[in-house]
């Protein structure tokens, strides 16, 4: 009977180690929870993060601004270029030869216009000898009138003088009319200010500017991306020729569920992981702007909720978020790598949207700017060899 009776204090021992475990297990579990949920009350709730993000940036497409055969390509795909550089080179043969035909133009006009000043010069000589003639015949006149009163000369004589005088005076009329177009011709202007030469000049000046523009320059610096021209390709102007992305501007895309959008702000701190690099680059970045709408309403097809049959979907608005540019010249990216952000919502004091338009360009660039010094110079100078007159005065 004490055989029977003995396995009942190992049981009791047995149930009391497992209530231990059982306290012990549910005291870890508070415990866990507890740290837990202070965790996300201090920590994680002051962040939000997302792995629908990648890399962004501006792309600038090189394309002609004339027509043209490509007779020369200065950079590859992968290469770095300048701002500023030569990467295509057109055919100059017709440029050049419309360029000489705008200067023969100019100098035709030059000639042409010395001839019209030329001949208002003559008309005012024709004026003064026209006004010669009616003052003599005036004076004809006179004299033979008094002296008819006299008897000394017939009525005869007297008609003929006064035919004279008409006459005189006709002419000086006509002439003053030719003098009077002749000065409309030419206004107040010279030789170099003559509507019809400064006309000249202009085309001078566009065929210069479209001979210059047979070097097809990149807009930026950075690495050429993407190239679609070939040698012996005829272009047209606007056709994409090349693709050059300025690495030291990208910036990350991150798309962001609506529900976690109420305490983010411009300026707030974002850490961004490439994976790329892996968590062994971090990059500190900035949120610069939130987006105006969801990427499904701006979609090419926007979704069409109005039907019997709808679930909701959480939208997602992109939010854009800027790098370093000594961390990016450190570790490189390219434009739609994926990246997970995390964004430091703790100080929501900020703005949601931009306060104030930009002060400065975004982006600028000076590549296609001309000197035009040179096709001015050369303009006086076919002035000059083709001209010898000075200001024109009526």
């Amino acid at each position: 009977m004490d055989a029977a009776v003995q396995p009942a204090p190992q049981a009791e021992t047995q149930r009391a180690q497992r209530r231990k475990w059982l306290v012990i297990l549910t005291v870890s579990l508070i415990v866990l929870a507890v740290l837990a949920a202070l965790w996300w009350m201090i920590f994680a709730r002051g962040y939000e993060s997302t792995d629908d993000a990648y890399v962004a940036g501006d792309v600038a497409n090189v394309m002609p601004q004339v027509s043209g055969t490509v007779i020369s390509i200065g950079a590859d795909e992968t290469d770095l270029v300048q701002a500023g550089q030569e990467l295509i080179r057109l055919d100059g043969t017709d440029a050049r030869i419309a360029l000489q035909d705008a200067e023969q133009q100019l100098a035709r006009a030059v000639r042409q216009t010395r001839t019209v000043f030329a001949n208002r010069d003559q008309l005012r000589a024709v004026v003064g000898q026209r006004r010669s003639d009616l003052a003599r015949a005036q004076s004809d006149f006179d004299r033979r009138k008094n002296l008819a009163k006299t008897g000394a000369v017939s009525s005869e004589e007297v008609g003929h003088a006064q035919d004279a005088l008409n006459a005189a005076r006709d002419a000086l009329t006509a002439a003053e009319r030719n003098l009077a177009a002749g000065i409309a011709l030419v206004g107040h202007t010279n030789v170099a200010d003559n509507p019809d030469v400064r006309a000249a000049a202009t085309q001078v000046e566009k065929a210069w500017v479209a001979q210059q523009r047979l070097s097809v320059k990149a807009p930026v610096s950075g690495y050429v991306a993407k190239r679609n021209v070939q040698l012996g390709d005829h272009i047209a102007p606007g056709a994409p020729l090349m693709t050059i992305v300025p690495l030291d501007r990208l910036r990350v895309e991150a798309n962001f569920k609506e529900v976690q959008l109420d305490r983010m702000r411009i300026g707030q701190a974002v850490k961004v992981v490439s994976d790329l690099y892996g968590s062994r680059v971090e990059y500190q970045g900035t949120v610069v702007g939130l987006g105006m709408g969801t990427g499904a309403a701006f979609a090419l097809l926007p979704a069409q909720n109005a039907t019997g049959n709808w679930i909701k979907v959480v939208q997602r608005v992109p939010v854009r978020i800027s790098l370093k540019p000594e961390e990016l010249k450190a570790h490189p990216l390219r434009i739609g790598l994926s990246t997970r952000v995390k964004v430091n919502v703790h100080d929501d004091s900020g703005p949601q949207l931009a306060q104030s338009p930009p002060q400065q360009p975004v982006l600028s660039t000076a590549a296609y700017d001309l000197d035009h010094a040179e096709v001015l110079a050369r303009i006086a100078q076919i002035i000059r060899d083709n001209s010898t007159e000075g200001t024109a005065t009526d």
